[in-house]
C-alpha cells in the first residue's frame, strides 16, 4: 500500500502543516471539543497499532469518541490528515549531532536513529517519497543531515545527491524489516515453514541449480547465507546486517569522495 502525500487542498494543507492561525480555527459549526493536534495524535495511534490500511476519518473519530464528520471541522480530509501525521511523527527523528569527532560518527548516529524511527512507525514507509510533505519537521530532519554533510567539505551538488542516497538506503532496508515482521500475520505462514517448503522444492525442481547459478552456489558453499542469530527471522536479520554493512560502505565512499 502506497500513500501519496500532498493530495489535499494545497493552501489548506500547508496552512495546517505550518500551523497558520487561520488553519487552527475550526470552520463554522458546532464545536466538538477537539483540536488538530488531538486528531493527528489519534490517527498516529491507529497507524502505529494497526497500519495505514486501518486509517479512516471514521476510525479516528471513534477513537476520540466523536463521529467522523466532526473531524472535518478541523481537518478537511484524510489526505491532509496523512500529511499532518507524517510531519508530526517525523519530529521524533530529529536530533542534534555533535561534530566534535567529525562528520562520520555524527552521520552514523543519524542513520541509526532514522532506522530506529522507521521501525517504531513502519506505516511511515508507506508514505511515498515521490512528493514530499513540505512540513517544518520534515525540513528540520533534512537540515540536520545537510549540516553534517556540509561539515565534511563536500560541494553542494554532492551533498544533495548523497543525502538522497542515505535517506533511500536507510528507508529501503527498514522497509524489508517492517515487511518481514508483517509477513507471518498477513500470510498465515511463518518464515521457517515458508523457507523449508520452498527450499526443498527448489532442490527438486532445479537439480542443476549449481551449474546454472554458479555464483549463488559459491556463496552458499562459503556460508554466505548463514546468519549468526537463529532466533531472529531470517529476512529481518539479513536486512539488519545489510543496514550496518551497507552504511559502512556508503560512509567509506563518502570519505573517499571527500579526500578526492
Amino acid at each position: 500500500m502506497v500513500v501519496f502525500a500532498g493530495q489535499g487542498d494545497a493552501r489548506r494543507s500547508m496552512a495546517l502543516l505550518w500551523r497558520q492561525s487561520a488553519a487552527e480555527e475550526p470552520k463554522p459549526g458546532p464545536r466538538q471539543g477537539l483540536s488538530v493536534d488531538a486528531i493527528v495524535a489519534a490517527a498516529i495511534g491507529i497507524a502505529d497499532e494497526y497500519g495505514m490500511a486501518a486509517l479512516s476519518m471514521r476510525a479516528v473519530g471513534e477513537r476520540l469518541g466523536r463521529t467522523g464528520m466532526a473531524l472535518y471541522t478541523y481537518v478537511p480530509s484524510k489526505s491532509e490528515l496523512v500529511d499532518l501525521m507524517y510531519d508530526t511523527v517525523i519530529a521524533e527523528a530529529h536530533h542534534t549531532y555533535d561534530l566534535a569527532d567529525g562528520w562520520r560518527p555524527a552521520l552514523t548516529a543519524w542513520a541509526g536513529d532514522l532506522w530506529a524511527f522507521y521501525l517504531r512507525h513502519p506505516w511511515v514507509l508507506q508514505v511515498s517519497q515521490a512528493r514530499p510533505v513540505l512540513g517544518p519537521n520534515e525540513y528540520v530532519v533534512l537540515d540536520e543531515v545537510l549540516r553534517i554533510l556540509f561539515a565534511s567539505g563536500l560541494d553542494p551538488a554532492a551533498t544533495r545527491q548523497l543525502t538522497g542516497a542515505l535517506f533511500q538506503f536507510v528507508r529501503g532496508v527498514a522497509q524489508v524489516v517492517a515487511e518481514a515482521r508483517d509477513a507471518a500475520a498477513a500470510t498465515g505462514t511463518g518464515d521457517d515453514e515458508w523457507w523449508y517448503a520452498r527450499s526443498a522444492l527448489l532442490e527438486e525442481m532445479a537439480t542443476d541449480f549449481d551449474e546454472r547459478f554458479p555464483m549463488v552456489a559459491r556463496l552458499a558453499r562459503a556460508g554466505g547465507f548463514t546468519l549468526a542469530d537463529e532466533t531472529v527471522p531470517y529476512q529481518e536479520q539479513a536486512a539488519t546486517e545489510t543496514f550496518h554493512t551497507g552504511l559502512a560502505a556508503l560512509l567509506d565512499g563518502i570519505e573517499k569522495r571527500v579526500a578526492g
